[in-house]
């Protein structure tokens, strides 16, 4: 009975206090300019990009049963050629320079979020004191 109050205590402390929840929600955007300029860097650092793409493996796993009349002996299991999703990350040729304007354009976003951030953070805090 201690195990499930313990995870529910956990859960809602995971959800962070109002005040916190309305800055998250308000710099969301702010956090996906900064992982994409992070990215972006970071494609300019190896001087390639990765690209995610989906392939498809066999595999070997056992034939679903068919249906058998009631006193029938059922059917010897047998195996099933099937295929699984796998998700691999490639290198992928990139225009550098393109790369470089991408970067310059995310970061003149950046700023220009950050400055809206403030407004925001500061009427959050205002909002929700801790």
């Amino acid at each position: 009975m201690k195990r499930p109050a313990l995870l529910m205590l956990c859960a809602l402390a995971a959800c962070g206090t109002p005040q916190e929840q309305c800055i998250s929600r308000n710099t969301r955007d702010l956090r996906t300019v900064d992982r994409l300029i992070a990215e972006t860097q970071g494609n300019l650092d190896r001087g390639y990009a990765f690209e995610t793409i989906t392939v498809y493996e066999d595999y070997w796993t056992r034939c679903p049963l068919p249906p058998v009349a009631e006193g029938e002996p059922p059917p010897p299991p047998r195996l099933c050629l099937d295929e699984r999703p796998v998700t691999e990350k490639r290198a992928k040729a990139i225009d550098l320079n393109e790369e470089a304007r991408k970067l310059d354009s995310l970061k003149a976003k950046r700023r220009d979020l950050a400055r809206k951030a403030e407004a925001v953070i500061a009427q959050c805090k205002a909002q929700y004191p801790e």
